[in-house]
């Protein structure tokens, strides 16, 4: 007796849920035929609104209701509302984010630029609206992306200020890094410059490693644009700066005068004064009132003396310098003790 209880209320339960199937069929099949029966028309007039109706058709007129021309002049009006960007040219633009790989440049264009953490080294307190000078090695890659590189705007700008300093001879300032053959190596705002051992100083300069890890003035003298060498002198500087002096010397100079100065070369035909940034040449003739073999019998270098003008020339700013003159002439003595 139980058994048959139990099928009838398991059938009752199937026959319920043939029952909902049923249902929800009959209630599918009343919506896609009333669907069937509403056009297309109505469908749009239901969901117009009363103040403006939806175009329907806006894509088949392409855009909106403009015409081809004005389609065109706002296209136009939109692209130029971004910064024309050429492949090869520097740009600045503004840091927008940083992260461990890359930072991020808003420079006016429709898509970001990214440039390599590292190329900020320099700039350990760089920060999100620094602005920084960048070269543009392409304005899309493959993805889309603008590539840019500001060791490259650093380096082009670089070669820009040494060019101009050959142009209007102007001094530009380098770091030297170190020592090589024949002289050494300047940094000039990234480019390597070679400064010959010759151009270093108006004196031989036997010890190179002195000036490596200094901060000179220096003049470009030769650039080979197809190797990208540059040869630099410090040498010219202290030239130009010695001709400035020798001007203002000579031109105070008077016969007669007496001057204090070192001995800089000795000869034997004569020692070479250095009297302050021009030289003069006490001949062997003019160092004592006895005769001597040479010049180093009596005088050494870099020994300080007082010497007499005797007689310049303001244009090839000669200076002739006599040193017995300062003293009496022997006869002249013995005409005293008579």
């Amino acid at each position: 007796m139980a058994k048959k209880q139990v099928a009838e209320k398991e059938l009752e339960a199937k026959t319920a849920e043939l029952q909902g199937a049923d249902a929800r069929l009959t209630e599918k099949e009343t919506i896609e035929s009333e669907a069937d029966s509403v056009s297309i028309e109505q469908i749009k007039s239901s969901l117009a609104t009363p103040d403006q109706d939806f175009d329907w058709d806006a894509d088949d007129k392409v855009f909106g209701n403009y015409n081809a021309e004005d389609r065109k002049k706002f296209e136009d009006m939109y692209t130029d509302t971004f910064n024309q960007i050429t492949q090869g040219e520097i740009i600045s633009g503004t840091v927008v984010s940083i992260n461990n790989k890359d930072v991020v440049l808003n420079v006016g264009f429709k898509s970001d630029g990214l440039v390599s953490t590292s190329e900020f080294r320099d700039m350990p307190d760089l920060k999100i609206g620094d602005s920084v000078d960048v070269f543009v090695e392409a304005p899309e890659d493959a993805n889309g992306q603008l590539i840019l590189s500001r060791k490259r705007a650093k380096t082009q700008r670089s070669w820009e200020t040494i060019n101009a300093a050959l142009d209007n001879d102007t001094i530009i300032n380098g770091f030297v890094k170190s020592r090589t053959k024949g002289g050494l190596i300047v940094d000039i705002m990234g480019v390597e410059a070679f400064l010959p051992g010759s151009q270093i100083d108006i004196k031989p300069i036997r010890d190179y490693d002195i000036y490596v890890g200094k901060t000179m003035e220096f003049k470009v003298v030769k650039i080979n644009h197809e190797f990208k060498n540059v040869v630099v002198s410090h040498k010219v500087l202290i030239e130009d700066d010695l001709e400035s002096q020798k001007v203002e010397i000579v031109s105070k100079l008077e016969k007669g005068q007496v001057l204090e100065g070192t001995v800089k070369n000795i000869t034997d035909f004569g020692v070479f004064i250095d009297l302050g940034g021009v030289d003069g040449l006490l001949h062997i003739t003019d160092i004592s009132w006895g005769r001597i073999e040479h010049p180093k019998e009596v005088l050494a270098l870099d020994q300080k003396i007082n010497v007499v003008v005797l007689d310049f020339d303001d244009e090839k700013k000669r200076i002739a310098l006599g040193l017995k003159q300062l003293t009496p002439h022997p006869w002249e003595l013995s005409l005293i003790h008579i």
